[in-house]
């Protein structure tokens, strides 16, 4: 009686060295197909919403905290009757809102053609 062959995807069936070689290419294949049907229908997965999450975050905190370090500079090193870290501080939170409105647009796709 002849030893029985697993046809389970990762075992490997004696006597076909390219068996190896064509459960890669299938796995691939399956893989892309996949890949490419979650763009079709716009789903997205854990990891994008955590990057959209991290795009979003930096792009307000990194212009906030430019405007606060250039108010500190300007408010030691020149006297003047205004208050320029609060100042710069909410121009860099408005350019980083801006920022982060232009970011979100156009990863999460929202153009204006598609209205």
């Amino acid at each position: 009686m002849a030893p029985e062959r697993s046809t389970r995807r990762g075992d490997r069936r004696r006597g076909d060295p390219d068996a190896p070689h064509e459960a890669m290419l299938e796995e691939v294949a399956r893989k892309g197909e996949r890949r490419s049907r979650s763009r079709r229908e716009g789903r997205h997965g854990l990891g994008y919403g955590l990057g959209m999450f991290g795009l979003v975050g930096w792009s307000v905190a990194v212009p906030t905290l430019i405007g606060i370090a250039l108010g500190v500079w300007i408010d030691r090193s020149v006297d003047s009757p205004y208050v320029w870290t609060l100042m710069l501080m909410l121009v860099g939170l408005v350019v980083g809102c801006l920022n982060a409105w232009y970011w979100l647009r156009r990863e999460g796709g929202w153009d204006d053609h598609d209205r």
